[in-house]
């Protein structure tokens, strides 16, 4: 048998003008990521990342001296969520007084889990109407490509042969739909599981055969304390 190790990326900026890179603390969490699966006795065939700042250096920091070098796959970044926020919101907002108000009461929250509260809110909101398919825009990737290229990521690694430990660092919304692909589960699933996957979190799945099995989900003993975060 094999074994696919998801790695979220570490803590990044999402509400900063550059939202596509690490805090501090995801720098830390990233070099953790890289002592806990060492110390575990991981030892990868295998270490991908995807093509986003934040995915790419948090493989970056965590890898091993007697790892394989990183490879980029783009299919491994995350759904748009610039897009969805900077495209898709105005547009649902116009139409939909309910979500307005769930944008107007993120826009007076500053700072803090309030903020934060409020933003996850808006933001489900607004991702389920980006996965059902009623919210689109020519310029931000569909939820049936999101989805269709994710799972031509998880069939090329299933076929890898015999033996492979896979190291992928990527994103919530990618490992959420890896979830739910592998327990063949509804797509609303996979943005559930997306919303509970904490940064610099492992879940890990056994294959081999064409067939996958999810171990465990969202681990994070690796991360104590102040080590971790949400968002």
């Amino acid at each position: 048998m094999s074994e696919l190790i998801l790695v979220r990326h570490g803590q990044a900026t999402p509400f900063e003008a550059d939202t596509d890179r690490l805090s501090p603390l995801g720098e830390t969490q990233a070099h953790a990521v890289g002592q806990a699966l060492s110390t575990l006795g991981v030892r990868p065939t295998h270490v991908l990342h995807g093509p986003m700042v934040r995915q790419r250096r948090t493989a970056e920091l965590a890898v091993q001296e007697d790892w394989p070098a990183p490879q980029v796959d783009p299919r491994l970044a995350e759904y748009d969520g610039d897009g969805l926020v900077r495209i898709l919101a105005p547009l649902l907002a116009a139409r939909d007084p309910a979500f307005a108000t769930l944008g107007a009461a993120f826009t007076a929250q500053t700072h803090g889990s309030a903020r934060n509260r409020a933003f996850q809110k808006y933001l489900e909101a607004l991702a389920d109407g980006w996965q059902a398919g009623t919210l689109t825009h020519p310029d931000v990737e569909p939820w049936a490509a999101f989805r269709a290229r994710v799972r031509a990521a998880l069939g090329d690694v299933l076929r890898l042969p015999p033996g492979s430990t896979v190291v992928a660092f990527t994103s919530g919304g990618v490992i959420g739909l890896s979830v739910a692909l592998a327990l063949d589960a509804p797509d609303r699933s996979a943005l559930a599981l997306n919303w509970r996957v904490r940064n610099g979190s492992l879940t890990r799945l056994t294959f081999g055969g064409g067939r996958i099995s999810l171990d465990t989900f969202n681990e994070t003993p690796h991360l104590p304390g102040d080590l971790g975060s949400w968002r």
